[in-house]
């Protein structure tokens, strides 16, 4: 994510900023940021180029027409044009703006974003400098419930991209152990949490070394999580927060062995989910990072 503030930048009647987020909602992540800085005070909207089906949310849907690349762009200066004069900070993600960057930053009368966000230390690979602010989602809207102790032990794992996540590892280790497994693909993401909430254990990843919305869902629903993480990481994770990473950590050779192990003990997977939970309350909290994101702003 990147910011930027205009000069001269008016306050919104509070005397906080007006922030505008933009141009996607991925994984619902804008529209999560701009309730929690509304409860915050924060004059906050999000405009995106275009909603999608999964997460439909947004102040305002630009609705880029299909067609002709100027096409697009007439539509997207005209959105900035309208916006500029009562924004006083532009957020946007993943690298996308309203316009082309060498127009739209100029235009704001910075050579660059003021500030860089990333939402984890892992991704500080890649952007040594930017400020860390992890996805935050609304705890109130989940109801953590304890694992059950016996009886048959559910698996449930989120194949969005079968080959990123390592899904067909993930289906081969459950079936070697008898496991049941609860595969979640072509699903509303509103279907998700209910199923998160029948499971005994989630699986994440196999692959990219650190986790995403679905086992951060998985934890604020009190689940024993099980992925590959990378160690540095983790242990920056720890050190700034103050709290382990509860995710139990696995490897393509050892999550048989390491499913086995959760799977044989309910106590374990207990302890785990209440840890899990404990860590997205003080990692993943949508309010707690809306200030995080404040105290940004206030430094642009």
């Amino acid at each position: 994510m990147k910011t930027a503030k205009k000069e001269g930048a008016r306050g919104g009647t509070t005397g906080s900023p007006t922030v505008v987020h933009c141009p996607v909602n991925f994984a619902g992540i804008g529209w999560t940021n701009v309730q929690a800085l509304r409860r915050r005070g924060v004059e906050a909207r999000l405009v995106v180029f275009n909603t999608h089906s999964a997460h439909p949310e947004a102040d305002e849907d630009l609705k880029l027409p299909d067609g002709p690349f100027w096409r697009r762009q007439e539509a997207q200066f005209r959105a900035f044009a309208r916006l500029l004069p009562r924004t006083d900070v532009f957020h946007f993600y993943f690298g996308l703006t309203l316009v082309p960057r060498r127009v739209q930053f100029p235009i704001l009368k910075a050579a660059l974003a003021d500030a860089q966000i990333i939402g984890s230390y892992d991704a500080a690979r890649w952007v040594p400098d930017a400020e860390v602010v992890p996805p935050g989602i609304d705890l109130s809207a989940i109801e953590p419930v304890p694992t059950r102790a016996d009886g048959p032990v559910r698996v449930a794992h989120a194949a969005l991209s079968r080959w990123r996540k390592g899904s067909e590892l993930i289906v081969a280790a459950c079936a070697e152990l008898g496991l049941e497994l609860d595969l979640i693909e072509n699903v509303r993401h509103s279907e998700v949490g209910s199923r998160l909430a029948q499971a005994d254990i989630v699986v994440d990843q196999l692959n990219s070394g650190w986790y995403g919305l679905f086992a951060i869902e998985a934890m604020a629903h009190g689940r024993p999580v099980v992925g590959y993480l990378h160690d540095e990481a983790a242990a920056r994770t720890a050190a700034a927060f103050g709290i382990e990473v509860p995710i139990v950590r696995t490897t393509k050779e050892t999550l048989a062995a390491d499913l086995r192990t959760l799977a044989a003990s309910g106590e374990e997977r207990r302890a785990r989910g209440a840890a899990s939970r404990a860590y997205v309350e003080r990692v993943h909290d949508a309010d707690k990072m809306a200030g995080r994101l404040i105290d940004i702003y206030s430094r642009l």
